[in-house]
């Protein structure tokens, strides 16, 4: 069942606020930059391509981009709503892929969402939430107008390629941070600070990988299957990118890994160090307990004890007393626990 859009009356004006780049390529060369009113026309314009890009548009504005290129409403509300799942779905011969993008803010990692829209002679990427510009791209290939007039799908390339390439400077921040705790966790117990902190970057890295996992399968729909938007000398390039999503997904694996240990030989440093105070604690308490067991024996103030009124008896006491502790410590000392 359709979703019913909101077409934007003719008569109205739509705000172009939220469009971050809108322009007409003939041969990978910008050859206009164009109103989103205009983009239907140029689009019919034989080897033209229509690049828009968009931040947070407004439901006015994807409606007007709807009627543009006629693209299909469940693929409009999914752009209109973020928090969609990376996937890849064929309206016609239109395709639309949703890719989760990554930023490290304030020590935490922050996910957002970019939705594209891709049909013959046209492209529209829709960015929401903690996302990289796509300013960058648009430069990249336009400096490479060879590159530029493959179409579409090249574009389409450049900007999933940019995506998977951003989680890179996410995971070199989250791997400095662990390797400074792993030097850390060896010579000395974390604190409480970083056995949360631990917890979060290991919590973080799992919804990571949760949020990039699928775009395997978006790849790898993109490399073998027959999609009408993707030409066959295309399908090596997602082939790279799909390699990169899993590069992406190993050192997931290994950092989280790495945190597992940190964390375990933390608990193993802090137990040992526990295990060798109590050592050194019931070492000197066996030590003090012979004179208080000897001390305590003959201050019980009995009339007939052995050796009570011996001259000598006093000393004695003294040098069994400090006998038995200096063989109890040389004994404790050789066996480690002093």
């Amino acid at each position: 069942m359709n979703v019913p859009s909101l077409p934007t009356s003719p008569s109205e004006p739509v705000s172009t606020e939220g469009v971050v780049a809108a322009g007409a390529y003939v041969d990978g060369r910008r050859i206009a930059n164009i109103a989103i009113s205009e983009a239907s026309s140029w689009r019919a314009k034989p080897g033209h391509v229509v690049w828009i890009g968009m931040h947070e548009p407004d439901m006015a504005l994807l409606s007007a981009v709807q009627k543009q290129f006629d693209l299909h409403d469940l693929a409009i509300e999914d752009a209109n709503h973020a928090h969609q799942r990376p996937k890849i779905e064929q309206y016609g011969e239109a395709l639309f892929i949703v890719a989760r993008t990554a930023q490290l803010v304030e020590g935490r990692i922050t996910f957002g969402e970019t939705h594209i829209f891709v049909g013959e002679g046209y492209l529209v990427s829709v960015r929401h939430g903690a996302s990289t510009s796509y300013t960058p791209v648009r430069e990249r290939c336009e400096s490479c107008p060879r590159a530029l007039a493959r179409g579409e799908d090249y574009i389409l390339y450049a900007i999933l390629d940019f995506i998977v390439d951003n989680y890179s400077p996410v995971l070199e921040s989250i791997s400095d941070e662990v390797e400074g705790i792993e030097d850390d966790v060896l010579s000395k117990p974390i604190t409480k600070g970083q056995v949360e902190r631990l917890y979060m970057l290991r919590r973080d890295l799992l919804r990571l990988r949760n949020a990039i996992g699928p775009l395997v399968e978006v790849c790898r729909r993109l490399e073998h299957d027959e999609l009408a938007m993707v030409r066959p000398a295309m399908q090596p390039l997602f082939r790279d990118v799909t390699d990169h999503v899993r590069n992406i997904q190993e050192r997931i694996d290994s950092m989280r890994e790495v945190l597992a240990f940190a964390f375990e030989a933390s608990l193993l440093v802090g137990q040992a160090q526990e295990t060798a105070v109590s050592k050194k604690l019931a070492s000197w308490l066996a030590i003090i307990a012979v004179p208080t067991a000897l001390a305590g024996i003959y201050g019980m103030n009995f009339k007939h004890m052995p050796e009570l009124e011996w001259e000598y008896g006093y000393f004695a006491v003294l040098s069994l007393m400090a006998l038995a502790c200096v063989g109890l410590f040389w004994r404790f000392r050789r066996a480690g626990w002093l």
